[in-house]
């Protein structure tokens, strides 16, 4: 009898199939799941909607996907039911983080390529990533319907790339539905089942978490050996917490509860967890009577590449600003978080992102998921500073610099950036890696009009409008990517800016000697537009230590005290002028400059 049940539990493995979608932004990862969720029938014509797994209302309005879905579908193939778990990933530099995330819990990938562009440098580095973890790569050819498909040359490309078959590359259509059942063929074929002891004890790695208001925190996790019981005692490993599994299931459109998870399935786990520092994404879950010997080798940690100050609006909404971020975390892995003040802003949070698209989009869902209205500060990235003590200090805030006298050097994170674009549009491309202290290391031509350059250049100089800068020139074409290499020593200076002789701590930045000049002056200026006028003159200043580099003075809204004064000797209108002079001098030592939020935001936006 026990053999028996073994041996159905190993028949359910052989008949399950865990894969991920991998591609480019844009390239039609999401179309594709939508596809796949009709012809197996997981969803009904009428549920049925464009993305249908991009749930939250920001990846509908930006149509792009910020968090990855897991899908469980059922698919007859040659009269046999195979369980297929799918995984779709964002194409976005800055959620590459869920997609390690997705790779985690697969054992196949499906590389997803436009056959209208071609390969691109997202492309490459998921698929880099895909192979690191021995996923079984299916390549497949997206949008053949469109006109201007190149269908050979990019199946060269691929073959190039991957160095397959020209006949292993699926051709699809994921607007039409063309070839997406040879896809799901493919999957069943290819795919490998997952491995794993069904009598080992339990061991699974939580790859995701969702925080619901009425049922507590929602843990999502893939079962690697044993399985998994409503009402088992389990233990989260890093935590050592123990709790009762109220309830378990898998994951399609909805939750739908089951009465075990086996081996080498996904599904989810609710255990009434309430607070948010009790689950961690890479954790283990087992069984608190038969537990594993060790932990799983989880995900590599977060390393977070743009730093910035959040404050709420309101002072007296600190704790309720931590309690959102606390959740926000659950659902977002990749956001780090600790806390800090300022002087004018006063207690808020020194906030880790992956990007600027990524701190952005924190922002908004703090807005709407929690109705958190955040001031955000200048963006910087991380610095090694070494002090003349030999100590190395991680500064992650202007502010926390130490004194001139007692810095040794300062060094900051460069990178290796990847471009793919036409060639056309070389000259312009170069001129914009040059300007930002980028140094060429390699050029090499995909095709006769395609193009890859490899650039070393400082993270700082991409983290504002690099991305943005980088499209317009090449009008759309050219792609990006990027890995940190490493430090480097760097002429950096801090640059302050003042207001009427006050440092305003929340502008201060951290930035190169050759570019502080510029950049000071378009501070000064932007801020002049930005500041509302008061009754005495503001001088607005940005300094590098004690020397002004630059200045612009908001004029002082003045009343016409000679309206009065008509006819008669001059000596009146002075003295009337005079008495206005006092006013306004005694005016600007108790008056204070109010900073509006959008002068914090304008930063960003400077040319």
């Amino acid at each position: 009898m026990r053999y028996l049940c073994k041996d159905l539990k190993i028949d359910k493995m052989k008949k399950t199939r865990n894969f991920c979608i991998i591609a480019h932004i844009d390239h039609g990862k999401s179309t594709l799941a939508d596809r796949m969720l009709e012809i197996t029938n997981t969803l009904t014509a009428r549920d049925m909607e464009n993305q249908v797994l991009d749930s939250m209302d920001l990846e509908k309005e930006k149509g792009i996907t910020i968090k990855s879905h897991a899908i469980q579908m059922d698919y007859i193939y040659k009269g046999e039911k195979y369980v297929l778990n799918l995984i779709d990933t964002p194409g976005h530099v800055d959620f590459s983080y869920e997609v390690s995330r997705a790779i985690a819990s697969c054992e196949g990938a499906l590389l997803v390529v436009d056959a209208t562009q071609g390969i691109q440098a997202q492309t490459i580095s998921n698929l880099y990533l895909a192979i690191e973890h021995d996923l079984e790569i299916i390549p497949v050819l997206n949008k053949i319907d469109v006109e201007s498909a190149m269908v050979d040359v990019v199946t060269d490309q691929v073959v190039d790339l991957l160095g397959c078959k020209p006949e292993d590359i699926l051709l699809a259509s994921g607007k039409t539905g063309e070839g997406v059942r040879d896809v799901l063929d493919a999957i069943v074929e290819r795919v490998p089942a997952p491995t794993g002891d069904p009598d080992a004890p339990l061991q699974a790695l939580i790859f995701d978490s969702v925080f619901n208001s009425f049922r507590g925190i929602i843990a999502y996790f893939k079962v690697m050996n044993g399985s998994i019981k409503p009402g088992d005692k389990v233990k989260f490993v890093s935590t050592g917490k123990e709790y009762t599994a109220d309830e378990i299931g898998v994951l399609k459109m909805k939750m739908h509860p089951r009465q075990e998870i086996p081996c080498g399935s996904v599904g989810y786990i609710i255990s009434g967890i309430k607070s948010a520092v009790e689950v961690k994404v890479g954790d283990t879950i087992t069984h608190v009577s038969d537990s594993c010997k060790e932990a799983i080798a989880g995900f590599e940690e977060v390393k977070p590449m743009v730093f910035a100050g959040m404050y709420p609006v309101e002072t007296d909404q600190y704790e309720e600003l931590r309690a959102s971020l606390e959740k926000f975390q659950l659902n977002d892995a990749s956001l780090v978080f600790e806390p800090e003040s300022s002087l004018a802003l006063g207690f808020g949070f020194r906030c880790g992102f992956l990007g600027l698209l990524h701190l952005e989009i924190v922002q908004e869902r703090l807005f709407r998921e929690f109705g958190m209205d955040v001031i955000t500060t200048v963006p910087n990235v991380s610095y090694k500073v070494y002090t003349t003590q030999g100590e190395c200090l991680d500064v992650h805030n202007p502010s926390g610099l130490p004194a001139a006298t007692l810095i040794d050097r300062i060094e900051e994170p460069y990178i290796r950036a990847q471009v793919i674009s036409r060639s056309d549009y070389y000259g312009p491309i170069m001129k914009l890696c040059l300007d930002k202290r980028g140094i060429l290391i390699n050029q090499h031509y995909l095709t006769a009009d395609r193009l890859e350059l490899t650039y070393e250049m400082p993270l700082s100089e991409i983290v504002f409008d690099f991305y943005d800068k980088l499209k317009s020139i090449s009008k759309g074409y050219a792609s990006f990517d990027y890995h940190v290499v490493g430090f480097k020593e760097a002429k950096l200076v801090k640059l302050d800016i003042l207001l009427n002789g006050d440092p305003a701590d929340a502008l201060s930045t951290l930035i190169h000697a050759d570019h502080a000049y510029d950049f000071g002056r378009k501070m000064c200026e932007k801020l002049k537009e930005l500041i509302p006028r008061q009754q005495f003159d503001i001088a607005i200043q940005a300094a590098v230590g004690a020397k002004i580099i630059a200045r612009e003075t908001v004029k002082a809204v003045r009343k016409d005290v000679t309206a009065k004064c008509y006819g008669g000797d001059i000596s009146r209108k002075r003295k009337l002028l005079e008495k206005q002079k006092q006013g306004k001098k005694r005016m600007r030592q108790i008056g204070t400059v109010e900073v509006p939020q959008s002068a914090f935001m304008a930063v960003l936006k400077l040319d």
